[in-house]
């Protein structure tokens, strides 16, 4: 062998080693295929003098293959780039699982040129090389080249190089689908233990399941878990003393105590004694020693309800607790410290508060470090049904009445009411309804005046005999309707009367009989 030939061989090599040392350094730049094909197939032409690549892949669904990633075709000779399995060299490559090395392109019948790529070239002039790209045993697509035929040119070794970077390519795509499937894998089990919070962290007296809800569900998942302080917002009756026993029974304080005050419902006199306790003898009627709340619920929670209402001395007070975890009893000497979880809540806006300086602003920092905001039932009217319900078997059973269920009338109403109240309002009216109730049936009657007057209810009892009359037949023939599923003549038989006097009913009250079938 002589050196120019020893030299040349040697060269070669070097360059075939800089390209798979190159095709690798592009594979691993990126876990998304799509943007290192391209700077693959340049480096493959660059190293190797390739006219043209293309990487194309097979769509399982259809059988049809198409071009992924190309080098040297236009953007319109790369969408006409499309095969059927087993059609030309490249379908047959990738039917086959076998390569195919093509010496002239003149010569092989099964080359199609469907790109139209070689439309002007001397196709004696071309040779094409086409390799699978496998996963496993499943070829999933091919790499293909066009080159120069010149007899000089060693197809044989781009043959085998080839050969070498689609076996990169697929263990690339190997890694990466295992990656996806891990990815995917975790997705999921995230998404189930999310919704596995949701379910521990939604206490079975908190009924609602809608959007808003949710959210608040989220919030509380996130804070159990802390010993952060909480400030719960929100109008009056919207459950804010719900949502504390949530958070208080679903953390790690949950086995030590749960204290209430109601800061709005205690006189200023005696607020500080029932927060701190006192001394004996430290004002008239102080017998004996007496612990306050804050030392009742050492190690657990204390939840202090309308916060925005105490006074500035109170305030600097529960400022130090907060702080300093410490206090001392009215009319001693000794300091106190306590393990507290300190939640709050209020309907007041304390911005507001702090703006009028009725309401110390370092306090409310201290108080504002996770607020969380209970929606008021206007905003979460998908649930009204749903705590309707619940509330007609919780009085149901206190009442001993077996009611069966809510008409529409009075679903109606429910739904049209603007609930200032809230659920508060909402749990009033239904524990009324209960109580009135004589067949088993909540009905539109049942409810307060202030839910019959709403316009949207399109119920006034408050008239004449004859629109009393009016209204409760027009709330039976609703009733029936619905029990039919919008079948008229069902409906009339039910009522005892004619199909008829039905329609004609129908008709006086405006009533689309098809919005109850199915």
């Amino acid at each position: 062998m002589d050196v120019k030939s020893t030299d040349k061989k040697y060269e070669r090599k070097i360059k075939e080693l800089s390209l798979l040392f190159d095709v690798s350094q592009q594979l691993d730049k990126s876990m998304d295929l799509r943007d290192v094909v391209h700077p693959v197939l340049k480096s493959i032409a660059e190293h190797m003098g390739m006219l043209r690549g293309t990487i194309t892949l097979l769509n399982r669904d259809t059988n049809e293959i198409y071009i992924d990633a190309a080098y040297g075709l236009s953007k319109l000779q790369l969408e006409k780039g499309f095969y059927k399995l087993g059609e030309g060299v490249t379908g047959k490559v990738i039917q086959t699982g076998t390569p195919a090395l093509v010496p002239k392109i003149s010569d092989e019948p099964l080359f199609l040129d469907k790109t139209g790529a070689r439309a002007d070239i001397d196709k004696a002039s071309i040779s094409f090389i086409c390799v699978p790209i496998k996963i496993g045993d499943f070829t999933i697509g091919a790499l293909s080249a066009d080159r120069l035929f010149n007899d000089s040119i060693e197809l044989n070794e781009d043959f085998r190089l080839l050969s070498i970077i689609a076996s990169m390519i697929s263990r690339a795509m190997q890694l990466r689908k295992e990656a996806n499937e891990e990815r995917a894998r975790l997705l999921d089990e995230n998404t189930r233990l999310q919704e596995e919070l949701k379910k521990r962290f939604k206490p079975q007296n908190i009924i609602g399941n809608s959007k808003e809800m949710q959210k608040v569900y989220d919030l509380i998942a996130q804070v159990t878990g802390s010993e952060a302080t909480v400030l719960i917002l929100g109008e009056s009756g919207t459950g804010k003393e719900l949502i504390a026993h949530a958070i208080h029974y679903n953390s790690q304080r949950s086995k030590f105590p749960f204290i209430k005050v109601n800061c709005a419902a205690l006189p200023e006199s005696i607020i500080e004694s029932e927060l701190f306790g006192h001394e004996k003898g430290s004002f008239t009627g102080a017998h004996a020693n007496r612990k306050g709340r804050f030392e009742l619920a050492d190690g657990g929670t204390i939840f202090l309800d309308e916060i925005g209402d105490i006074s500035p001395l109170i305030q600097i007070k529960l400022l130090r607790v907060l702080q300093e975890k410490e206090f001392e009893r009215v009319g001693g000497i000794d300091t106190i410290k306590v393990n507290v979880r300190v939640i709050t809540a209020t309907n007041r806006d304390l911005e507001k508060l702090v703006e009028k300086e009725k309401f110390r602003m370092d306090l409310f920092y201290r108080l504002n470090v996770f607020p969380l905001r209970v929606p008021s039932l206007r905003e979460r009217k998908a649930d009204i049904i749903l705590l309707a319900d619940y509330f007609v078997k919780k009085y149901g059973k206190q009442n001993n009445k077996d009611i069966k269920r809510i008409s529409t009338g009075a679903i109606d109403m429910l739904m049209s009411y603007h609930w200032p109240g809230n659920v508060r309002e909402l749990e009033n009216c239904i524990e009324r309804a209960v109580i009135l109730s004589t067949d088993d049936v909540i009905h539109g009657h049942h409810l307060p005046p202030s839910l019959q007057t709403a316009e949207a209810s399109g119920t006034r009892y408050a008239g004449s005999l004859v629109t009393a009359l009016d209204n409760f037949e027009h709330e039976m023939i609703i009733e029936a309707l619905k029990s039919s599923r919008g079948n008229m003549a069902k409906a009339a038989k039910t009522l005892g009367i004619t199909e008829r006097q039905m329609g004609l009913r129908v008709e006086k009250y405006g009533i689309d009989y098809r919005r109850f079938r199915g």
